[in-house]
C-alpha cells in the first residue's frame, strides 16, 4: 500500500474541501497537518476497508490520520458536516425509511463485554451493528442512527421522528406498519404509504404506484455498503 506514487493519491478537490471546511474545529495554536491530505486519507481508508496503518503514506503517518479521525469523530464534526450538506439538498417532498445490519469484526466487539459498546450487539447473524436511516425521494440520505443489532425497526423510528423534515409522504416496509408511527407522521402532516401487514385485521390501502420508488433507500444502503468500513465495522 505504501507504493502509491503522490501524483496517485485520491485528494478531495479543492471545490469539495471548501464545502466541507467552513465546519472543521478551530486550531489553536500549531497549525493542522494539511488538512486535505488527512481527510483524504480517512476516505481512503474507510472506503478501502484498510488497517489505519496500511494508509499510503503520502496521506501522512497513519497515527495522525487515525488520531484525527477519532478526535473530529467525538467532537461531532463529522455528524455536524453531514447534518449540513444534507440540509442545504433544500426540503424534501417525499422520505423513506428504513434499517440494514452492519457486520462487526471481532476486533470491533473485543470490549463488548464490559457493555462499552452499546451500538454493537449480538443477532441470529453474530455480532453486528444497525444502521436506521431515512432518505428523501432521490435517496440521499437525510437522518442516520446507529444502534446495536437488536434494536427493531420500531425504536429507531421512534427514536428519529423527532428529526424528521417536513414532508409530504413517506414510504416504508410493512415492517413499519404500526398506529402508532401512522398517528405520529398524521400529526405531523405526513402521508404514510406502508404496506399493510398480514396479520392487520382491516388492511390500510397504500399508493402501490408510489410504493414501487422505495427500491432508492435499498440503493442507498447498497452505496454506503460499498465503503468497506460501512459494510464491516472493525474499530472499537
Amino acid at each position: 500500500s505504501g507504493g502509491i506514487a503522490m501524483a496517485d493519491l485520491l485528494l478531495l478537490s479543492e471545490a469539495q474541501m471548501r464545502r466541507i471546511e467552513p465546519y472543521f474545529p478551530l486550531s489553536h495554536g500549531i497549525a493542522r497537518v494539511d488538512d486535505r491530505r488527512v481527510i483524504s486519507g480517512i476516505v481512503f481508508v474507510i472506503k478501502n476497508g484498510l488497517r489505519w496503518r496500511d494508509a499510503p503514506p503520502g496521506y501522512g503517518p497513519h497515527k495522525t490520520i487515525y488520531n484525527r479521525f477519532v478526535r473530529w469523530s467525538r467532537l461531532g464534526v463529522f455528524n455536524k458536516i453531514f447534518a449540513e450538506l444534507a440540509r442545504k439538498a433544500g426540503k424534501p417532498s417525499r422520505l423513506m425509511i428504513d434499517a440494514t445490519h452492519l457486520k462487526a469484526h471481532r476486533t470491533a466487539a473485543s470490549l463488548l463485554k464490559k457493555g462499552l459498546f452499546p451500538t454493537i450487539g449480538r443477532t441470529k447473524g453474530g455480532l453486528n451493528s444497525k444502521l436506521h436511516a431515512v432518505c428523501d425521494g432521490q435517496g440521499r440520505p437525510v437522518i442516520m442512527l446507529l444502534s446495536e443489532g437488536q434494536m427493531s425497526d420500531y425504536k429507531g423510528a421512534a427514536l428519529m421522528l423527532d428529526a424528521l423534515p417536513p414532508a409530504r409522504q413517506l414510504l416504508a416496509d410493512k415492517g413499519y406498519d404500526a398506529d402508532w408511527f401512522r398517528r405520529a407522521l398524521a400529526e405531523r402532516g405526513i402521508t404514510p404509504c406502508i404496506p399493510s401487514k398480514s396479520n392487520r385485521k382491516k388492511p390500510i390501502e397504500h399508493d402501490r404506484e408510489l410504493y414501487r420508488h422505495r427500491h432508492k433507500i435499498e440503493n442507498m444502503f447498497g452505496r454506503l455498503k460499498d465503503w468497506r468500513r460501512i459494510h464491516t465495522r472493525y474499530d472499537r
